[in-house]
């Protein structure tokens, strides 16, 4: 299992923390995970091998928020 904390922007109310939430809750592979509006993060831990990155981010994305860098 890796540990994770990914910055998001576009959330500015607790709908869209629950949105980011819920995307990464229903990822197969993601343990656990944590969104914070106040600090603009996403941190999850999940196993790689089930649950990629890359698709984590989709999903984030997919709920209609991005990635910083």
């Amino acid at each position: 299992m890796e540990n994770i904390t990914l910055k998001v922007t576009g959330m500015s109310c607790e709908h869209c923390v629950k949105a980011v939430n819920n995307a990464l809750s229903g990822i197969a592979g993601v343990a656990s995970a944590a969104v914070s509006l106040k600090e603009g993060t996403a941190s999850f831990k999940h196993d790689p091998a089930i649950a990629p990155l890359e698709t984590i981010k989709a999903a984030i994305r997919d709920t209609g928020f991005d990635i910083a860098n």
